[in-house]
């Protein structure tokens, strides 16, 4: 039976913390049998990382599912044997070391491709491969500053603000399975070959600030931080409820702007020329967010949402987990599933997304403990003996 719309693909994941390992979990959902190569004793440092409980390190169970754990010691001359007797097998070889330490230990990209010419090699870094910067170490924070992101978040009297968890990672990691699923789909659906694909934090987060790039191309405007959306659409923001809740709403046309202000009676709003077209509301905006402010502080959470999702008018409370947990929609489309850990039990984890109609993802294999699947690889995939595997592990190559 097909695992999935990947069912066919080796992945094998040499790949450390979030970004690349999140990209091949998410192929690993669809289908693609995914190897994760970690050094012996030591792991994957994501096994570690809190949040905790009763000793055990919480992400792992959600960004390592669906994959096999293979201990290897890449920097041993027979480490790097094995490694290319997996490449041999694979199609895809997924990485996040320093720019030049796979070459350093002769087994870079080129070195691998003559081995199997067919292969794609996905490789995450900081700063990416080429240019002034490919040697420094990158992680996701400051990635996300170099990005252009931090800057814009905070209150100008304020310093800025960095995101609360590892956005910029993730964001990469689903252009680490694009990068991938585009590279095999050129390989094997155009004639094409195996090739290197060199994705970069913080490439990753600037190629999503166009509004940036041309607006300070054009006109030299720097744009300051805000604590939200701001110099896109008026009116936008957090606003209060009269019961004390927060809710976000945005008008990001002149339609929605209209719904809106029929749902207020504020239909006044749209012949008035200083706030009947987007642009002029946008040089008021913190009066035009004040007369919604105002309007919204009359009605209750609940209110409002019905109120305006008749309206046609998009809104949505700010959820903390706990509302999550509790919602319908996400019951509804399984966002959040239980799966057996091997210490806690059951444990709820992401569901997979995106859904697809004839060959959706699943969640097969829970996120392996280090050296799992040894045997099953060395054994079962490349033929080693017992004996060998055995004498493999008493030299610490495994």
């Amino acid at each position: 039976m097909k695992r999935g719309a990947l069912d066919g693909i080796r992945i094998l994941d040499l790949s450390t913390v979030i970004a690349a390992p999140f990209g091949a979990t998410l192929l690993g959902d669809f289908g693609a049998e995914v190897i994760k190569v970690e050094m012996p004793g030591v792991g994957d440092p994501l096994r570690n990382l809190g949040p905790y409980y009763e000793g055990e390190g919480l992400r792992w169970s959600g960004i390592a599912r669906n994959k096999k754990s293979l201990t290897l010691d890449l920097r041993q001359e027979q480490g790097k044997e094995i490694l290319k007797e997996l490449v041999k097998k694979s199609d895809v070889v997924i990485e996040n070391f320093r720019t030049g330490t796979l070459e350093k230990w002769g087994i870079g990209y080129d070195v691998l491709k003559e081995v199997n010419p067919d292969l794609v090699m996905v490789r995450v870094t900081g700063y990416g491969q080429t240019g002034p910067y490919a040697h420094k170490a990158g992680f996701g924070t400051p990635a996300t500053a170099f990005s252009g992101f931090t800057y814009l978040h905070g209150y100008e009297d304020r310093p800025p603000i960095s995101p609360s968890f590892s956005l910029t990672d993730y964001v990469t990691g689903i252009y680490v399975a694009f990068a991938t699923m585009t590279a095999l789909y050129y390989r094997d659906c155009q004639d094409g070959v195996g090739q290197s694909v060199d994705v970069s934090l913080y490439e990753s987060m600037f190629r999503m600030m166009e509004f940036l790039v041309t607006d300070y191309d054009q006109t030299g405007h720097i744009k300051q931080r805000s604590p939200g959306l701001s110099g896109h659409s008026a009116p936008a923001g957090n606003f209060l409820t009269k019961d004390g809740s927060w809710i976000i709403l945005v008008t990001s046309s002149d339609k929605t702007f209209e719904r809106l202000a029929h749902a207020m009676d504020r239909a006044d709003m749209l012949t008035d020329p200083r706030y009947h077209t987007n642009s002029e509301r946008l040089q008021r905006f913190d009066e035009v967010n004040g007369i919604v402010a105002d309007w919204v502080k009359t009605k209750t959470k609940d209110e409002l949402q019905s109120y305006l999702d008749e309206c046609g008018v998009p809104m949505s409370p700010i959820y903390s987990i706990e509302d999550i947990f509790n919602d319908p929609q996400y019951q509804a489309r399984e966002n959040i599933v239980e799966v057996e850990h091997p210490r806690l039990g059951k444990v709820k984890i992401p569901g997979v997304v995106p859904k697809f109609s004839e060959t959706p993802g699943s969640i097969r294999e829970i996120a392996p403990d280090l050296g799992d699947h040894n045997e099953a690889i060395l054994h079962g995939l490349l033929g080693y003996s017992v004996e060998e595997i055995a004498q493999l592990k008493e030299k610490n190559i495994i």
